[in-house]
């Protein structure tokens, strides 16, 4: 059933398109996602429905975003899914994910991501996390291991103190290039982001977060006393049990808010 949906749609180098085409991987994803009638499903970028097709068998109605206007055209078309399908044609970047909440439900949000958008998406959607139960992404298989880096290793950085600030990361599964048309000339993984409903570490403004974060690692080998010695003393830092000859990617994400929230304090 997925492969008849690629006839007569050439994957756009623009839009970075490349179509899931393995029915066992998208068996395993769909069950990861766990598609159901309590949530309010929610579809970023289908393409040509690889994971559409399932998930709308399962439920009663499916929220969508899509840029490519031909692509949109053959979803509203499609004889099975076009009645189920709540189309937002758009670019999901500058999409209000809020017009979709409805009353007493949360969402469920998912996609394959192109990798030019994944990570300014990712933070598009952390603006609406109290709406969010839980978010399941397929990402290209390195930014996966950075949302789900530990301290002290060379893939934790600003995206994983932002991603772990506002959710659990839970890796899922790895899809190699050959399950794509065409193949693509990365490993995939698909990852579970699931937003604290009770933040373990509270921010008390997540502007300043971005801002300590960034600058910190903006200049990954110097220490935190270099790069942040404009917002920071020394004696912030031993107030905070920061150790300030650390580099940016040595401390945790509770002594990235507690940094956060000093500069608000002020």
């Amino acid at each position: 059933m997925s492969n008849k949906v690629h006839l007569g749609h050439h994957a756009r180098k623009r839009f970075g398109q490349n179509f899931l085409n393995d029915d066992a991987i998208i068996g395993r994803i769909v069950a990861a996602i766990s598609p159901d009638n309590d949530h309010t499903m929610v579809e970023i970028g289908p393409g040509l429905g690889a994971i559409t097709e399932p998930v709308a068998e399962k439920i009663d109605c499916l929220n969508v975003v899509e840029l490519d206007k031909d692509l949109v055209a053959r979803l509203t078309s499609h004889p099975f899914l076009g009645p189920k399908l709540n189309i937002h044609q758009g670019d999901a970047l500058k999409f209000d994910f809020g017009q979709l909440v409805e009353e007493g439900k949360s969402m469920k949000v998912f996609g394959n991501l192109p990798y030019n958008i994944s990570t300014p998406l990712m933070f598009h959607l952390f603006e609406y996390a109290e709406h969010i139960e839980n978010m399941h992404f397929m990402l290209q298989k390195e930014v996966v291991l950075r949302l789900s880096a530990a301290p002290g290793t060379k893939a934790y950085g600003r995206l994983t103190v932002m991603a772990q600030y506002h959710c659990q990361v839970i890796p899922v599964l790895e899809v190699p290039p050959g399950s794509f048309v065409p193949p693509p000339k990365v490993d995939s993984a698909v990852v579970r982001l699931v937003p604290y409903k009770d933040n373990p570490h509270p921010c008390q403004d997540l502007a300043k977060l971005h801002h300590v974060t960034s600058t910190a690692f903006n200049m990954r080998r110097k220490t935190l006393r270099n790069n942040l010695k404009k917002l920071f003393s020394d004696e912030d830092f031993t107030q905070l049990g920061v150790d300030a000859t650390l580099r940016p990617e040595q401390i945790t994400v509770a002594q990235y808010v507690a940094l956060a929230n000093l500069l608000s304090q002020r």
